[in-house]
């Protein structure tokens, strides 16, 4: 069963950055995207790599390893649509993210 994890505080994750944290014992990437945050698995499928120290811009992270890449509000990778790679919600409570793992 999926539960909340807290996992950052907003001010942490300042508008246009990405960040990796774990919520459940799962490695999970957030990115801040204008006033909302994003969650997403934090591993790449194509390699492993890690989504969280990743380039993000506008709504899309680069991985850093290979260079694939996914929308972060909806996980579908930018030249495969088939391709989609698990996100996870989000709430933000009293200045602080929740990820719900």
């Amino acid at each position: 069963m999926a539960e909340w994890h807290r996992v950052a505080a907003l001010d942490e994750l300042p508008p246009g950055t990405c960040r990796e944290v774990v919520a459940g014992g799962r490695v999970v990437a957030l990115f801040r995207v204008g006033d909302a945050v994003h969650a997403m698995d934090g591993v790449c499928p194509h390699a492993g790599g890690p989504l969280g120290q990743g380039t993000l811009t506008g709504c899309v992270v680069t991985c850093p390893w290979h260079g694939w890449q996914f929308d972060v509000t909806t996980g579908t990778h930018r030249l495969n649509a088939r391709i989609t790679h698990p996100v996870f919600p989000v709430k933000i409570e009293e200045g602080q993210v929740f990820v719900q793992v």
